[in-house]
């Protein structure tokens, strides 16, 4: 039996191992359907083999890992899943994904190393597609075995003009083969989750491990605004159309209403701002903006997008610019069981002697499609400061180790419950 320590040794020597694989050697940067997503999905996939799982690609491209259910007393087919993700964003930390998939991998290898024996199978996935950044959509591989992917993405097509089908074709996924993948609903036992926090909570209160409530409404959108472009030094300030200028209006006008909504947890970001022609004497005729929005429930967001559209349609009469609002994607808020909130709580006290605390996650994650097939759990880990997205990301070796025996915990708790 390994201590904690050790499990939170191995955890991450397998983060670093992952880390070294990206397109930059600077920084860390792998998005889904590329050579080094597939690089580090061959990794995964030796990783699991070593662990005694029976490995394979799926058509998506998501490799997943298979412990089956043993003998014949156990319900035929019936598994467990565990799963995150392994592709990051642009200038990524290591953990933010790859923990939650590395950790479900520790977890079985431990279990087999203690020769415990499950009522269930139990199945590792290392989806690929969560963070959305390649693609204008995402969750595609968390979709597919959830069996709620619109055929309509493989159509979409990313910043260097290469379609979804394309690139699944050449990663070696099956665009045809998607809808096999499904899982059926009576085959599942639930959905569990490890991911850091990516928040400052667990931290600011001295506690390793905490439970996931739901994961928040989330929505993306595409907003343009479209002026007339002129000489810079011609045309008097009165009588301009300047895209740029009502754009920042508009970002004004998204921060303003976000912050009236702090109560429901309202945020909402523009992290993304094209404009043209992009000349220095050139007045701004058009600007492309990137808008995420998202709330601790379903109604503050799309009321917040309502409000946003409002005031859009004002800014754009007031400044003589056309300003559209096109949704990408929506997600409503994906509550967690609460059979499997309760066998998680179970899990960390007897992990580390406390019971935890509940919180939600405003971050995005693979449960929000797998919500659509069964019943969800998250584990939530402190990491430093709560930085994610960002290559300061960082949790210590021991809470590594409490992550991967809370792990642990959770499916054996989930096995009691099953026996029960």
């Amino acid at each position: 039996m390994s201590t904690t320590r050790e499990l939170g040794e191995r955890t991450q020597g397998m983060v670093d191992a992952l880390a070294a694989i990206s397109a930059e050697p600077d920084r860390l940067v792998r998005l889904f359907l590329t050579p080094e997503h597939r690089r580090a999905a061959d990794l995964v996939g030796e990783w699991m083999r070593a662990a005694g799982l029976t490995v394979r690609m799926d058509a998506a491209g998501t490799m997943r890992g298979l412990r089956p259910a043993p003998g014949e007393d156990a319900p035929a087919g019936k598994k467990l899943l565990i799963g995150s993700h392994i592709d990051t964003v642009i200038d990524a930390g290591r953990y933010d994904g790859p923990l939650g998939v590395i950790a479900g991998i520790v977890a079985l290898e431990e279990i087999r190393a203690r020769g415990i024996v499950l009522p269930f199978g139990v199945e590792i996935l290392a989806f690929g597609d969560e963070e959305g950044v390649r693609f204008p959509k995402t969750l595609s591989s968390s979709s597919t075995v959830a069996g709620i992917l619109d055929p309509s993405m493989l159509d979409m097509v990313d910043a260097d003009g290469i379609s979804f089908r394309d690139a699944l074709l050449a990663f070696g996924g099956d665009p045809e083969a998607l809808a096999a993948e499904a899982c059926r609903p009576r085959d599942v036992v639930g959905y569990v989750e490890l991911h850091i926090e990516q928040g400052p909570v667990l931290e600011q209160a001295g506690e390793p491990l905490g439970v996931v409530t739901a994961i928040a409404s989330q929505g993306r959108y595409r907003l343009t605004v479209k002026g007339e472009a002129g000489h810079a030094g011609t045309v008097p300030m009165a009588i301009r159309h300047d895209a740029l200028a009502a754009a920042a209006e508009v970002v004004a006008l998204i921060e303003e209403i976000a912050r009236k909504g702090a109560r429901h947890s309202l945020v909402a970001t523009v992290g993304e701002m094209r404009v043209l022609p992009g000349a220095s004497n050139v007045i701004p005729g058009e600007v492309h903006l990137s808008l995420d929005v998202r709330a601790a429930d379903d109604d503050a967001r799309i009321g917040a997008a309502a409000d946003i559209r409002q005031g859009l349609a004002a800014i754009g009469a007031r400044r003589g610019v056309v300003v559209t609002m096109e949704t990408v994607h929506e997600k409503p808020v994906a509550t967690c069981a609460p059979w499997l909130r309760e066998a998680i709580a179970a899990a960390i006290a007897e992990t580390t002697g406390a019971r935890p605390r509940e919180l939600m996650s405003g971050a995005g994650h693979d449960g929000q499609a797998m919500v659509k097939l069964t019943g969800i759990g998250m584990i939530f880990v402190r990491c430093h400061a709560g930085i994610s997205h960002n290559p300061l990301e960082f949790v210590t070796i021991d809470d590594l180790g409490l992550a991967v025996e809370a792990l642990i915990q959770t499916i054996l708790e989930i096995a009691r419950e099953r026996a029960g």
